[in-house]
């Protein structure tokens, strides 16, 4: 046990400090102002991978760690599609998930919204020409970019497009 101590104490802190991203902390702020005008504090975020390598989804769950901690935010993601306000597509839409994609489309409540996450759900890249693939024809209001797109992108690809909602 002592080892452990000597060897804490010369280390010293090695995780990230979350107060020296200012730029990060202001863009989380502007995040949770826009949620609370637009969503009256709640933005509920159905996830449907449709085919994806789960890239996508793993940078996902980084966002309820407590570095990014959406739900800080107001931002939540709910396991039926009858509470969301947005559905976040990621990967290629195989034709096993098509329909499936769809009955959750029209499962979301008026106003609601699809964002393509990822380069695979808006343009099929190498998928393209393979016979499993249907391709996606959900009307994609807002795409994320990125292969995968990291957290603090996902993050300020919703503030993007909550600022186009305005």
């Amino acid at each position: 046990m002592i080892r452990y101590w000597e060897k804490r104490f010369k280390s010293g802190i090695l995780t990230e400090n979350i107060e020296l991203d200012k730029e990060f902390n202001a863009i989380k702020k502007e995040l949770k102002k826009s949620i609370k005008k637009n969503f009256a504090g709640s933005l509920a975020i159905r996830m449907v991978d449709s085919g994806s390598c789960n890239a996508c989804e793993a940078e996902c769950n980084a966002l309820s760690n407590p570095y990014y901690d959406l739900e800080r935010l107001g931002i939540s993601f709910v396991a039926s599609p009858r509470h969301a306000d947005i559905m976040l597509l990621s990967g290629v839409m195989t034709f096993n998930m098509y329909h499936h994609a769809w009955d959750c489309y029209e499962q979301m409540p008026n106003p609601k919204w699809v964002i393509a996450l990822g380069d695979c759900a808006k343009n099929l890249s190498v998928f393209e020409k393979t016979y499993a693939i249907k391709g996606v024809d959900l009307p994609i209001d807002y795409t994320i970019k990125g292969c995968p797109p990291s957290p603090k992108d996902i993050i300020l690809g919703l503030l993007e497009f909550l600022r186009s909602k305005e």
